[in-house]
């Protein structure tokens, strides 16, 4: 009975050895900062929704951000704004996040449409229109 003991309880710590270095190693994975604040003009009645990779994730209305860490690689944010009571389409920007590094967007609101613009980068009216979503 003691071989047979000593057997299972060698079996059962490798086990556990095993599971406690695979979630080691995915909590170990590279990560970079999100960041998307409201424009200043954004509207004091509305807010906008988020969706990063088809999830949502939150509503942010104003005097609020969205700040969060996710795992390196491209990601699709979605935003559109909140109430959707008038004809407004949901915009899309693909991101690429970089381990260690924050990625900063100011969500914008023009005509109905919100949409993401990259901090310290100017969106010429052609460039938001290009934004809309074909009828």
């Amino acid at each position: 009975m003691s071989s047979l003991t000593n057997c299972i309880s060698r079996l059962f710590l490798i086990f556990v050895f095993a599971s406690v270095i695979s979630i080691g190693t995915a909590t170990a994975q590279p990560a970079g900062r999100l960041i998307i604040q409201r424009a200043p003009n954004f509207g004091w009645n509305l807010a906008y929704h988020l969706q990063i990779d088809g999830r949502s994730v939150a509503n942010v209305a104003q005097g609020h951000r969205y700040d969060a860490w996710l795992p390196a690689g491209p990601h699709v944010l979605t935003v559109y704004k909140v109430p959707y009571a008038t004809i407004g389409w949901p915009t899309s920007t693909t991101v690429n996040i970089q381990p260690g590094s924050t990625h900063v967007y100011s969500a914008m609101w023009d005509s109905d449409l919100v949409f993401l613009r990259p901090a310290g980068v100017e969106l010429s009216p052609g460039q938001i229109w290009e934004l809309r979503p074909p009828r």
